[in-house]
């Protein structure tokens, strides 16, 4: 996606040293994935509500550049190499849906395949299945009317091993009601908003969460709904 006149571009830095999200409080250890906000506050991925996208290393440049394009939020992240003394390029985090797209135009068939099943190989290797069933199971319970598998796929982005998230968290190991509602809700944002394209425009993150919250409780509701 290009960047219109005025519009910043979004930056995840990898830290080399100790951080911790001003938001969660979460002790995010070394070499973390973080943005700066505000005065420079440090947040993990899933407070930024970056955490759905997919990192794609530097390297290609036609597939970095097409993946950018069809991605409606990107991120560039970057790195600090005490060398230079600067920060370097690592790659890009975007849009699941953007780099398949990206990947079938720069890849033959065989290729395409071959990089979505490695993939998905590695993601299957990072993920706890007996966890996430039981996630999936609770989101269930507590949310009835939820489009068939879709629970699943809220579980399964929540409890992704390394990355922070809400379903990582030791309230939603034990199933929370409240940690799997906030994880149906971050779902909600970035599935049944504009909130993506918002946060893509610039506008600060409580502002843009702030504009879509009517939206995400009236689909919350319906799915409180029993079937």
């Amino acid at each position: 996606m290009k960047l219109q006149s005025g519009e910043k571009e979004l930056k995840v830095f990898i830290s080399n040293r100790e951080s911790r999200c001003n938001e969660c409080r979460e002790d995010l250890g070394s070499k973390a994935w973080i943005t700066l906000a505000g005065d420079k506050v440090a947040l993990c991925l899933a407070c930024a509500d970056l955490d759905h996208l997919l990192f794609l290393p530097s390297g290609n440049a036609a597939l970095t550049r097409r993946a950018r394009k069809h991605s409606t939020l990107s991120a560039v992240v970057l790195k600090w190499s005490r060398a230079r003394k600067r920060y370097e390029r690592q790659g890009l985090l975007v849009e699941t849906q953007a780099l398949e797209k990206a990947e079938v135009e720069c890849l033959a068939d065989y290729d395409v395949r071959e990089r979505r099943r490695e993939r998905e190989a590695t993601r299957r290797e990072e993920l706890d299945r007996r966890y996430v069933d039981q996630f999936a199971a609770r989101a269930r319970e507590l949310f009835p009317g939820c489009p068939i598998g879709r629970e699943r796929e809220i579980a399964e982005h929540a409890c992704f091993k390394y990355s922070g998230r809400v379903g990582r968290s030791a309230s939603a190991k034990s199933l929370d009601e409240e940690a799997v509602r906030l994880a149906v809700i971050a779902h909600l944002r970035h599935r049944e908003t504009k909130y993506d394209e918002l946060l893509a425009r610039g506008h600060d993150r409580c502002e843009a969460r702030a504009a879509v919250e009517d939206a995400v409780c009236q689909v919350l509701q319906k799915w409180e709904a029993p079937k």
